[in-house]
């Protein structure tokens, strides 16, 4: 890099932006080019050198990393988790009150949770003691013991990052981690708008940070003072404190123009690229708004019975003012179950009420849920495992590897996925230890700082890395997937074949070989043939090209690139292919000119 060489930097797509960055333009950072070296070695000598060892001792083709090896792991763990995992059964016991003099209708009546006796918490485990409660309960007398009302702040949340962005998009568009990406990058390169052409609506996608501009949260002010009220935005513009890990280099993800709203763009635009616009427009403009007040009011119950007492809990909130959720809802993993205060009677202190029934309901405990592309995303970064900009292809990349699958939303490892890990676990320990990751990524960045050399640490990782390395390219023996014993038997000496995996996927062979090579091939049923009803098997050519074929072959010769729809296009007659985009299915049309397309209706299922 010679002294004439500067580099450029803006924000935003826009012509202003660009104008001023060709005005201040500033030297090469070598600190950061440093970086990003280093951290290209170090991918490439785990990816390189791990990668042809995997595809010997498991299967070929397959491929381990830096980052995607211990995302990987926290996807095999949470699903051990899971399945060591033994529920607990407890019991949930309300009583159903009313107040004096009040008839017992369901306007009238509400509920109090059981919440502890004799001022002790109380915890029941099974239907025995359940119902002596219950039988205690339809004795007692019961009075309001206290009643505590207050009013409440709801801060707004930060704009987003990367991570942020792709969690909510995925909770409340459905978009994949990867999808989201892709059309956000869109809406940053620019994206056609009807009448206009090609604009850029948002600023640099790939951030940690939660920064806005100064001039920007000052114009939001003003914009949200003149379109929402005086009472919608704050004296001065909020402030967020972004991560300590993060490296700040961009502003927070926020739209150019504020006057490019949602509303001005609705079916102007592509359909995806408008619904996230939409999130980040109006995400953006509920950060910079007044909190939400609430009214809050809980209650607390006693029910008395010879000198001993069970206490319940009843709470309540309604809206006082909207603030930011004027514009914007804030979505939750975990919805409070807090009643509205209108369906709550005026209680006061001391005040007799009767019982109208009770209700116990038996529960049990949860494992914990398998990760979707929401919480993946919200681990990785809380982990320290990869960057802003790795997150959806981390993801993307496990699952092109047939590592994990798609379960519902929910994503779970396959057993090939969870042969890798242990494999990885027991020979690459450093590669799968999340601290050891996360310690790296915090080297990189002092790279990126200034604060270290990067050959130091490619020297300081690579020893102990090359032991383990050693170790595992002397290991004799071939893949240790151990063979899956089936029903199905050897047309040639009668032993039950066994299923393993190749380079062009699973196939039967005889446990007896070398005395029998008899092997057969395992085709795996898809979908219904449209030519003649058959099965459609997934096949592989000899180059490893996936194809589709009629199970019912030589009778029926039907073949397909593609995977075929069941039926021929109505409109053409020619092959309609299976095309899947996030939740939906549709059978498309591969014939030339014609635009047939179908949305597949499928029946609910339960998550």
């Amino acid at each position: 890099v010679t002294g004439n060489n500067v580099r450029i930097e803006f924000n935003e797509i826009s012509k202003k932006a660009v104008v001023e960055a060709m005005q201040h333009p500033r030297d090469i950072n070598m600190d950061l080019v440093n970086s990003q070296q280093a951290r290209r070695v170090l991918d490439r000598l785990v990816g390189y050198k791990i990668s042809p060892i995997l595809s010997r001792k498991l299967k070929p083709g397959l491929s381990a990393g830096r980052v995607q090896s211990a995302a990987l792991k926290m996807i095999v763990d949470r699903e051990k988790e899971i399945r060591d995992f033994k529920p607990e059964e407890y019991w949930s016991i309300t009583a159903k009150l009313l107040k004096d003099g009040d008839k017992p209708t369901k306007a009238n009546i509400f509920n109090a949770s059981l919440n502890d006796s004799d001022g002790n918490k109380l915890k029941i485990t099974n239907e025995e003691d359940a119902r002596k409660v219950e039988n205690f309960m339809r004795g007692c007398d019961y009075h309001v013991d206290e009643v505590k009302r207050a009013v409440i702040h709801s801060k707004p949340q930060p704009p987003f990052t990367t991570s942020t962005m792709q969690q909510e998009a995925s909770r409340k568009l459905n978009m994949t981690a990867d999808r989201t990406s892709r059309v956000a990058q869109m809406l940053y390169e620019g994206v056609n708008i009807e009448g206009e052409g090609q604009h850029a609506l948002v600023t640099y996608i790939r951030t940690d940070s939660v920064r806005v501009s100064p001039d920007f949260a000052r114009f939001a002010l003003g914009y949200i003072s003149k379109n929402y009220g005086e009472e919608y935005a704050p004296k001065v513009p909020n402030v967020y404190k972004t991560g300590e890990n993060a490296q700040d280099a961009h502003e927070a993800i926020r739209p150019i123009d504020l006057n490019r709203t949602p509303k001005s763009l609705e079916g102007r635009m592509d359909r995806d690229a408008f619904r996230l616009y939409k999130l980040i427009y109006e995400r953006f403009m509920a950060s910079q708004m007044t909190p939400a007040q609430y009214y809050t009011m809980t209650v607390h119950v006693k029910g008395e019975q010879n000198g001993k007492n069970l206490g319940f809990v009843v709470k309540g909130k309604s809206v006082k003012f909207k603030g930011f959720t004027a514009v914007y809802s804030v979505s939750v993993d975990e919805p409070e179950d807090d009643k509205e205060l209108d369906t709550l009677p005026n209680l006061s202190e001391n005040e007799h009420l009767n019982l109208n029934d009770v209700a116990c309901e038996q529960k049990f405990t949860k494992p914990p849920s398998r990760y979707n592309d929401a919480t993946l995303v919200k681990a990785l970064e809380e982990n320290g495992i990869g960057r802003p900009s790795t997150y959806a292809s981390i993801i993307s990349v496990i699952a092109k590897r047939e590592y994990t699958e798609k379960q519902q939303k929910a994503i779970a490892p396959t057993k090939l996925g969870e042969a890798v890990c242990d494999y990885m676990e027991k020979n690459f320990p450093d590669i799968m230890n999340l601290s050891f990751t996360a310690r790296m990524e915090g080297a990189l960045d002092k790279v990126a700082d200034g604060k270290e050399e990067w050959q130091e640490l490619i020297g300081a990782f690579y020893p102990r890395f090359e032991k383990f390395l050693d170790r595992a390219a002397k290991q004799v023996g071939g893949s240790i997937i151990p063979p899956e014993e089936t029903t199905i038997k050897c047309d040639k000496c009668g032993a039950n074949m066994v299923l393993r995996t190749g380079k062009y996927g699973p196939f039967l062979a005889c446990p007896n070989y070398p005395t029998c090579k008899n092997i057969k091939k395992v085709v795996e049923t898809v979908g219904k043939c449209p030519k003649c009803g058959g099965d459609i098997g997934k096949r592989t050519s000899k180059n490893g090209k996936t194809f589709f074929g009629c199970n019912n072959y030589p009778k029926c010769d039907f073949i397909s690139w593609d995977l075929p729809a069941p039926y021929f296009c109505p409109d053409c007659g020619n092959v309609m292919k299976v095309v899947k985009k996030e939740d939906k299915t549709y059978y498309v049309c591969t014939g030339h000119g014609c635009k047939h397309r179908e949305l597949v209706k499928t029946e609910p299922t339960e998550n």
